[in-house]
């Protein structure tokens, strides 16, 4: 079964930077996007920044040319580069890989931004 796992999360100063990374096991023939999402506890999952298979982007607004996403789904691996990190963007990031049918989910890793 097909299982993601995450690294990289922390504590981080205002301004500091992060790479969270994700990496999958077992087998997934077919990825059609990979994403990082973000939750808040009593507030909606976010997405924050997507990569599709071909290479190209897309960002959240609040991200603000801040973050940068990078992968290659044929070695199941995506990662997101956070600049300039701001004590709102203080959440659980997950790690999302999409194929045409299915949708397979990292366990969360914790981001906080503080002095």
């Amino acid at each position: 079964q097909v299982q993601l796992e995450e690294s990289g999360g922390g504590l981080v100063r205002p301004g500091g930077s992060l790479r969270l990374s994700c990496a999958a096991t077992g087998r997934l023939v077919s990825i059609n996007a990979m994403d990082w999402w973000r939750q808040v506890p009593g507030e909606q999952r976010e997405l924050v920044a997507r990569i599709i298979n071909d290479g190209s982007v897309d960002y959240a607004t609040f991200v603000k040319d801040r973050f940068t996403i990078s992968g290659d789904s044929t070695k199941m691996r995506v990662s997101l580069q956070m600049n300039s990190l701001e004590p709102e963007d203080t959440a659980v990031y997950y790690c999302k890989m999409s194929g045409i049918f299915h949708d397979y989910w990292g366990q969360g890793t914790q981001v906080t931004v503080a002095a």
